[in-house]
């Protein structure tokens, strides 16, 4: 009878734990992004718009050159405000290059929101499937091969508050005995 026990709640234990196993999945997004039409006439698109702002600075650059090159070879001709104002023209102008750089190539340039509005689209609807293939196959974490970031997490499987409310706990009798002294 005692070895029934011990093997009833062995066999119980045994069930239990592998109930609450959690299901991991893997997807690539990139893969998936690669497979889509649509994705790509708007990267395509997206190029476009960025080799046309490179030629377009390309330009300047090359502008700002001829002009700047122009000026040292004639700054010896020119008096008072005649080199003043052709001084101040390259000035501008190596000005406007920058700023130019800047807004469209810059860490917040125009770039980096178009980019972000081409993508968010084609995250949402991924997102959205993979959400409902998790729900389907019982995943409960989703992680993503390309980035190894986790795309989607059930509630159950995050334990980040207990994690946190352990720390509370954990912080609040040290707090107590520091400002007791």
């Amino acid at each position: 009878m005692k070895n029934f026990k011990i093997v009833f709640s062995f066999v119980l234990f045994l069930l239990f734990g592998l109930s609450n196993a959690q299901k991991v999945g893997v997807v690539d997004t990139e893969y998936i992004l690669s497979k889509m039409p649509q994705y790509k006439e708007a990267e395509a698109r997206l190029n476009a718009q960025i080799d046309t702002w490179q030629t377009e600075l390309q330009n300047l650059q090359a502008e700002y050159e001829r002009k700047r090159s122009a000026f040292e070879s004639e700054k010896v001709l020119l008096i008072g405000d005649q080199l003043k104002l052709r001084e101040k023209e390259v000035m501008d102008l190596d000005k406007n290059i920058k700023t130019t750089t800047s807004l469209r190539f810059g860490a917040t340039g125009e770039i980096k929101k178009l980019r972000a509005n081409l993508v968010q689209p084609f995250q949402d609807q991924i997102w959205e499937a993979i959400k409902t293939m998790s729900e389907k196959n019982g995943l409960a974490i989703v992680l993503d091969k390309t980035s190894n970031n986790v795309i989607f997490l059930q509630k159950r499987s995050d334990y980040s508050d207990k994690v946190l409310a352990i720390l509370v706990k954990d912080s609040e009798p040290k707090e107590k005995t520091k400002t007791r002294k």
